[in-house]
């Protein structure tokens, strides 16, 4: 990044030179100041870039933290022969936007009921043989047993309306992460309410 910076700088300084010679108008004063405009530029652009790259480095993050845990309900389910073919199709995440588990709740929410509704309609209309693992989340307030039995509870609360809507229960399982795996800050409100979340792993 230094040596890029050096060349545009240097080309620029070239330029002016030029100008200087052709004209006789320029002085070394305004010189100065172009270069310094653009060397101003130029560190603008790469705070732009650094900036750009860490928040693909964060995302990145969250990305291989969610499909850590399908990838473990892949293998869980290929261990127990639910599957014929082994196939991840793709990972549903309900947070607190959208199933509004309170704090220390497990009850569905009228939201949670819809997405779950909406999720369903989908597996039945895709008419795929598949397979649904339903991933319980929790914040790290409280006990590590006491979330892992929460996480279970919500996990449940998600499969048995879903059996409501028409998705046999032999096709799904539920398991409990507990506060094992955070998403987001649990120091922060908005990112317990980002932790506390259903995750709904679709395979086939």
């Amino acid at each position: 990044m230094e040596r890029r910076k050096r060349i545009v700088v240097g080309m620029t300084v070239i330029a002016l030179s030029v100008v200087l010679a052709s004209t006789g108008c320029a002085t070394k004063k305004y010189v100065g100041e172009q270069v310094t405009q653009v060397e101003e530029r130029v560190s603008g652009v790469e705070t732009q870039v650094e900036d750009a790259q860490v928040r693909l480095q964060d995302q990145e993050g969250k990305i291989t933290t969610t499909s850590r845990t399908a990838q473990e309900a892949l293998d869980r389910a290929m261990a127990a022969g639910k599957l014929a073919q082994g196939k991840l199709l793709y990972e549903t995440v309900l947070t607190d936007d959208d199933v509004k588990f309170g704090f220390d709740k497990k009850e569905l929410s009228p939201e949670a009921q819809a997405a779950l509704e909406e999720f369903a309609n989908q597996l039945k209309t895709e008419n795929k043989n598949v397979y649904v693992e339903i991933q319980g989340h929790t914040d790290e307030v409280g006990p590590d047993s006491y979330n892992e039995d929460l996480g279970k509870a919500r996990a449940e609360a998600a499969r048995y309306y879903l059996a409501k809507q028409g998705i046999p229960l032999h096709r799904m399982s539920s398991i409990s992460y507990g506060e094992a795996v955070p998403v987001a800050d649990n120091d922060s409100t908005e990112g317990r309410a980002q932790n506390r979340r259903v995750v709904l792993v679709v395979l086939q």
